[in-house]
């Protein structure tokens, strides 16, 4: 059994600090489990009052007879450490504490509620909070809750959980929901989260017989590994995860020096990470919850992304069609065998993708579901939209057209049919007990569906991630890595490709190395303090005999002193030069929650303009480096682009591997890595410049 199994089904139930004022926190929890109809046994403790809203009352909670299952903890911080050891000492297998007043306060607060976790640790107990909204289980009705959202409101039973930090974001959610009859299964606003966090809770509810859906938000997350191996247990389970994260434009919590830790940002890696375990991340509550909705009634996720659309207005199908692109979704032409049955029953109609019926389609009796029958019988969509405009408004004008689409989607189970309609919350609970989704907004309901498809998408990629921790074998040591030569010479010993470079500390030195290499080669300032040397005009290009490589030499040391008084110079590093080739940028990036991220994109000096890149966790397999090169829109250079040469993909996937694998076994020392360019050409792929960071 889970052990958050305690927290949701509890037999009894201890509410410490219970009043008899229904509005104080206090008594709004107890008056809601007593409304909620919780069937266990309710203990209020209330040092001054022997009969609290109607139930005995006891003084402290060791004055209880018998079992307890769950403490419920709403008092002062200043007397939570001695309740919650009473409590243990009763023998209880949670503690839920809603009281603030810890680490979200000071650092005194922090010290006391680890104290809390100590103690919890020490007896077994699962601790939800401080600082927790609470739960509601609406199997058993235990509202353990003070959310003044149940004053005006109930959810109703359901097969949507929702775990989130927050308890407002909570409250608003299953409020919206509640308002459009959506019903849940297990609601849990888990606070401060010492011990039970989102990621746990995601992970029961993957067990959990009640729950289809899953929808969460977190604001931080401090465990990457248990939030990845949630969302993919979940995600194996068959349940969709719709998960939100706050503080889209915060910068990443590291920002390295490199250019790989400026664009890679936190936010972006929990996008990355969420897609790679099968969530998906909707940008709204609203479009969160119509997902959810989709996924709950229609029971399945598309299993592919074509779509017909019927519609007897042509401008709301053109709007249609438009989302569906926006949105991963294919409008395919109908097939000759569709069009003819289309024609069959509409002679009138243009039988095309969206297929625009006409108000004539109402003078064809059954003329509706006859042509839906015939956009399902002769096509392979997996979703059928129908834009019907108001008629379900009329209840009994549309009960036969009701009855033919419920008799529809029954011969196409594993069809999506959804209605996109004005109607009558009865007409749209019908429909929906059928499995035939219902929208009044057509936008919504192509958002929805793209949302689901991208689910159904993602669980079939479902990555196996490596822990972001050190090799369980240690690693060789780094050592000294502070220029781009010692930088390169590592990765030359991880199977990174290079060209051949030398450090010269001398003008002469440097034209004697280029004349051993063969012109044209390139001069670059070497300095452990001059990580970007373009920005300091210390890279010279094609330089064409020894006496422009004479002169550079003392040019470029000219100019880095100029730039960086004080700074470190080991002299210049000469190599030679490549011409032609795609430039591209690849680097890790040690996020702090989710340990080692690869990054590919569009190399240069603009990488950081454009940011046209992708991200992924380390360490990458062949396929997984395919799938980042091919999310960089300006892969499209290396694939003949407009006449253009084929170029060496297999030696850029190469290069991405090694790269991920020496980023996973360095995970304890890096900070970063920036390869910055790596050129791809038409055989092969070579490094031309590099910066490692460490911690």
């Amino acid at each position: 059994m889970h052990t958050l199994h305690s927290l949701f089904f509890p037999e009894s139930v201890a509410l410490i600090g219970a009043s008899s004022d229904p509005e104080r926190i206090g008594g709004r929890v107890l008056r809601f489990m007593i409304e909620g109809g919780y069937k266990g046994t309710i203990y209020p403790i209330n040092k001054g009052e022997a009969v609290v809203q109607g139930l005995k009352a006891y003084k402290n909670i060791t004055e209880v007879e018998g079992q307890i299952d769950q403490a419920v903890i709403i008092i002062p911080a200043a007397g939570v450490e001695t309740a919650l050891r009473e409590s243990i000492s009763k023998g209880v297998k949670s503690v839920q504490i809603l009281t603030a007043g810890f680490a979200e306060i000071d650092e005194a607060g922090k010290v006391q509620q680890q104290k809390l976790v100590d103690i919890c640790r020490e007896h077994n107990v699962r601790m939800l909070g401080p600082n927790a909204l609470g739960l509601l289980n609406l199997s058993n009705q235990f509202s353990a809750t003070f959310s003044t959202a149940l004053n005006g409101l109930r959810p109703v039973k359901g097969h949507i959980a929702l775990a989130t930090q927050s308890g407002a974001f909570g409250s608003a959610t299953y409020g919206m929901a509640s308002l459009r009859g959506l019903g849940f299964s297990k609601i849990i606003a888990t606070g401060n989260e010492a011990d039970v966090d989102v990621a746990e809770c995601i992970d029961y509810l993957a067990e959990d017989p009640e729950t289809k859906v899953i929808c969460a938000a977190v604001e931080s997350c401090k465990d990457g590994n248990r939030l990845r191996l949630a969302l993919l247990k979940a995600a194996r389970a068959g349940k969709p995860v719709l998960i939100m994260k706050a503080g889209r434009t915060e910068v990443g919590a590291t920002a390295a020096a490199t250019h790989t830790g400026s664009l890679a940002g936190n936010d972006t890696v929990y996008d990355t990470v969420f897609a790679e375990c099968g969530a998906f991340r909707p940008q709204s509550i609203e479009e969160m919850l119509d997902i959810a909705y989709v996924c709950v009634v229609a029971g399945a996720l598309p299993s592919n992304s074509d779509v017909a659309i019927l519609t007897g207005s042509g401008g709301i199908g053109i709007l249609m069609a438009d989302h569906a692109s926006d949105h991963g979704l294919a409008l395919p032409p109908l097939s000759a065998q569709a069009c003819a049955a289309v024609n069959e029953v509409l002679p009138f109609a243009v039988a095309a993708n969206p297929l625009d019926t006409t108000a004539q389609v109402t003078s064809v009796p059954g003329g509706v579901t006859r042509t839906l029958d015939a956009l399902l019988t002769h096509s392979s969509c997996a979703t059928v939209f129908a834009y019907l405009a108001h008629v379900g408004l009329s209840p009994t004008r549309f009960q036969s057209t009701s009855d033919e689409m419920i008799a529809l989607k029954a011969r196409f189970p594993d069809r999506s049919l959804v209605m996109v309609m004005l109607a009558t919350k009865e007409v749209a609970a019908v429909l929906d007990t059928h499995g035939i989704p219902t929208f009044a907004d057509p936008s919504r309901a192509v958002l929805a569906l793209g949302g689901a498809y991208q689910l159904a998408l993602r669980r079939e990629k479902l990555a196996t991630p490596g822990t972001g921790k050190p090799a369980a074998k240690s690693a060789s040591p780094l050592g000294d890595v502070s220029t781009e030569a010692a930088a390169k010479k590592v990765l030359a010993d991880a199977g990174l490709p290079m060209l051949p470079e030398r450090v010269c500390d001398s003008a002469e030195s440097a034209a004697a190395t280029a004349t051993s290499f063969g012109f044209p080669v390139v001069a670059k300032i070497s300095s452990p303090d001059i990580p970007h040397k373009t920005e300091v005009g210390g890279v010279m290009l094609n330089l064409q005999d020894a006496e422009a490589v004479r002169l550079a030499y003392d040019e470029l040391i000219r100019r880095a002193k100029a730039a960086v008084p004080g700074a470190r110079i080991d002299g210049v590093l000469v190599t030679p030069m490549v011409k032609g080739g795609v430039e591209t940028i690849m680097g890790i990036h040690m996020d702090p929650t989710f340990g080692p991220m690869v990054m590919f994109g569009s190399g240069g000096t603009a990488v950081e303009l454009f940011k046209d890149v992708a991200f992924a966790s380390a360490p990458v397999s062949e396929a997984r480096a395919r799938e980042l090169i091919d999310a960089v829109k300006s892969s499209q250079l290396l694939r003949q682009w407009r006449g253009g040469p084929q170029y060496d993909e297999q030696a850029l996937v190469d290069a991405i591997c090694k790269l991920s694998e020496f980023g996973e076994a360095h995970a304890g020392v890096l900070e970063s890595i920036d390869v910055n360019p790596l050129v791809v050409r038409e055989k092969g792929a070579v490094c031309l410049d590099a910066v490692i960071t460490l911690r």
